[in-house]
């Protein structure tokens, strides 16, 4: 039986009251959620409840329903504010009059695949990705996938509304993950051609990392029913403190322990998820790290493999070396957009719908999306990729390393970011982008880049290196990206721009000075 809820009508009816939009970041909600680090809650269950009613007023001005026909699915990840928001958000569409799904701990791919496979109209996912504890967000999603940076300013518009609404929505518990999982196994089943019942991934060893987030159902539901060896596994247990190191696979911490587990209990691959398990990254047998540019490159060569010629659409700060080994070695083409997964994931949706095929959307951060998932960045579904093309290699006595075993690698690279100080930090930081291209231009061998869309990227010498400025997606901040193919040369770089930067009283150089020294 479902439960009941009623609402007080709001008195504020359509008065602007509140302004939101100070929450949105790119396509999602985030703030502070929880007063443990000692800041002032921003999602407060006001706040939750006004940008929820605001979605759903989005949600019924674009599908043909009555609001007592539309299903949403609700899920969270383990963070410690999760329970007290879920709350907020399910009274909120339950007083729109929606039928709503309390799926409970979900990672985030998952709610949108409820969608799919549960023919969801939609669906919000309680979560703040890899952030600090203290800090919770929404995600909303439709059928045609996430809502994009309009839709989300549409939401906070109409959140800030505060319309009253007395709808009595009915409420149901519903256990999803396994649904889930079982459409990852049929996955695997699927590509290796045998039943589940055949145990597929008996004789291989295979350890998970969780980051204490919403991850652990991959062992269990996954790759145990599957024969898989998971002993060794690690940080399974859902806790939103996440007392074991940051639950984000581009920390250095986070990997050394996957590959340091790994290793540690002779596995044959070692994986590692963010919080929500929209992110992924992974190590071979021996703890060599599969991330970022190699992690790009294997999921290129996955890609690739049913469609040849096919375009890899990437970030804007992928190196030198992976754009060699896309287009020589795997005959692709490669495609460098900006930063932020959804500008790569809706870049390579707008190349495929002008008639050039795009299998795979994928940034350095470890948001992998394939094109035949939806392209939903999905760390789960990349994973079991990679677990496939792991053994169907072993069938022919190879390993992950030797399918990306030709990418050439940098010797160093660094990232180094700038505050701007002005008011005005867009404005003032595309200045400094503006100038540093009349500086390149003047420098004997120096050459900007042709394939760049994003920032100012520059080849320094012939092969010696390159560095990349561009504004960051969200900040008052300039990232300089800097990767060099000979030991030293980071530096060597950094000292060739200390002379530009330094008039730009409104930079902190602080740190490229450090890198220099």
């Amino acid at each position: 039986m479902g439960v009941f809820y009623n609402k007080v009508k709001n008195t504020e009816g359509l008065n602007l009251m509140t302004d939101y939009m100070h929450l949105k970041s790119g396509t999602d909600i985030r703030g502070v959620a929880s007063d443990i680090f000692g800041l002032q809650i921003e999602l407060t269950d006001e706040a939750i409840y006004d940008i929820t009613s605001g979605f759903a007023d989005w949600l019924v001005s674009k599908i043909c329903k009555r609001d007592s026909q539309i299903n949403v699915a609700v899920g969270h990840d383990s963070r410690i504010s999760a329970g007290r928001i879920k709350q907020s958000v399910i009274k909120a569409l339950a007083d729109w009059g929606f039928n709503v799904y309390d799926c409970g701990l979900c990672s985030t791919p998952a709610m949108f695949m409820a969608t799919v496979l549960k023919n969801m109209d939609a669906s919000v996912q309680i979560t703040a990705s890899h952030h600090p504890a203290d800090r919770n967000g929404l995600k909303f999603f439709t059928k045609e996938g996430g809502l994009d940076s309009p839709d989300i300013v549409e939401v906070l518009r109409n959140a800030a509304k505060k319309r009253a609404v007395a709808g009595n929505g009915m409420v149901h518990k519903f256990n999803f993950m396994p649904e889930y999982a079982k459409f990852l196994r049929d996955i695997i089943c699927k590509e290796l051609g045998c039943s589940e019942d055949s145990k597929p991934l008996s004789g291989l060893k295979i350890i998970v990392d969780a980051s204490n987030g919403a991850g652990g159902f991959y062992v269990n539901d996954v790759l145990k029913p599957l024969g898989a060896d998971t002993t060794g596994s690690q940080f399974l247990e859902p806790d939103g403190m996440f007392p074991n190191h940051k639950p984000n696979p581009e920390d250095k911490s986070a990997m050394e322990s996957i590959s340091h587990a790994t290793v540690r209990a002779s596995a044959d691959l070692g994986i590692i998820f963010d919080t929500d398990v929209d992110r992924a990254g992974c190590v071979d047998k021996n703890g060599n790290e599969i991330n970022r540019n190699r992690l790009i490159a294997l999921a290129a060569a996955i890609a690739l493999e049913s469609i040849p010629g096919g375009t890899i659409v990437t970030d804007s700060v992928t190196s030198d070396g992976l754009k060699i080994y896309i287009e020589q070695e795997l005959g692709g083409v490669h495609y460098r957009y900006r930063r932020g997964y959804r500008n790569v994931i809706n870049k390579a949706i707008e190349l495929c719908n002008n008639g050039i095929n795009c299998p795979l959307a994928i940034e350095t951060s470890g948001h992998a999306a394939f094109r035949e998932n939806y392209f939903l960045d999905d760390g789960a579904y990349l994973i079991t990729k990679i677990i496939i093309k792991l053994v169907k290699l072993r069938s022919s006595g190879l390993e992950l390393e030797d399918l990306i075993g030709k990418l050439q690698q940098p010797a160093e690279e660094s990232e180094i970011r700038f505050k701007i100080n002005h008011e005005d930090f867009k404005s003032y930081g595309l200045n400094v982008i503006g100038e540093l291209e009349e500086f390149a231009k003047a420098k004997a061998g120096w050459k900007i880049a042709d394939d760049n869309r994003e920032g100012i990227r520059v080849s320094v010498g012939n092969g010696y290196g390159w560095f990349l400025l561009r504004m960051s997606v969200h900040d008052p901040i300039l990232p300089l990206n800097i990767e060099s193919n000979l030991v030293g040369g980071v530096k060597e770089i950094a000292k060739s721009l200390v002379e530009f930067f330094a008039k730009f009283d409104q930079l902190d150089i602080t740190p490229l000075l450090k890198v220099a020294e």
